[in-house]
């Protein structure tokens, strides 16, 4: 056990004696990586900075659930999670959400040099074609690739955070990112592709 993990030990029992100071101190440490997680799910400053407050309004409620010889942040993150898939359910994606997966998708198609007027526009394009797809991803999927691709994380951590085999991970982003290559494809805007008879 680091350090780290043993002060978030020591802080959950205080908590869960009662000392409200000692939960803040919780909140104080892991706000910023709560936010951040938030936002990579749902996209939207505002949505992110409520949905993180309420995910440790909550947790607070709990804190006698808490076990305190496990790491604290992962059993936050199933709170964050349940939050933010509920706030979604019912919307579209927003926006920064689907331009930050634009241009990952556009960078990894189309490569990262500095583009031409005639691939701005492409990459433009492409960024509301993956938009889209990425809106018709199935939940489970979506929330894997959100967790590698925006928040970065290993397999072996989306692992534990999901409580799914590292296999699983990685066949759900397969069929992720096999979603998004034939989305790209069926519109016939791939950069490099010809519709002209004389193009290889």
């Amino acid at each position: 056990m680091n350090s780290s993990e043993a002060t978030d030990r020591t802080l959950v029992l205080r908590a869960q004696r009662g000392e409200q100071a000692a939960f803040g101190e919780l909140v104080t440490r892991y706000m910023q990586r709560a936010y951040y997680t938030a936002l990579g799910l749902v996209g939207n400053h505002d949505d992110a900075l409520d949905l993180s407050q309420e995910a440790f309004a909550r947790a607070f409620r709990a804190r006698a659930r808490i076990d305190p010889e496990r790491p604290f942040f992962p059993w936050l993150y199933q709170i964050i999670r349940r939050l933010c898939f509920n706030h979604t359910r019912d919307q579209r994606l927003h926006r920064l959400k689907l331009e930050k997966a634009g241009s990952w998708l556009t960078d990894t198609t189309m490569g990262r040099r500095p583009p031409s007027p005639d691939q701005a526009v492409m990459r433009s394009e492409l960024r509301e074609q993956v938009g889209a797809a990425i809106e018709r991803l199935p939940e489970r999927e979506r929330e894997t690739l959100v967790l590698r691709e925006f928040e970065e994380l290993r397999y072996r951590e989306i692992a534990e955070l999901l409580g799914i085999p590292i296999g699983t991970v990685m066949s759900r982003l397969y069929r992720a990112r096999r979603s998004l290559a034939r989305e790209i494809e069926t519109t016939g805007k791939r950069p490099g592709q010809g519709g002209g008879a004389g193009d290889e």
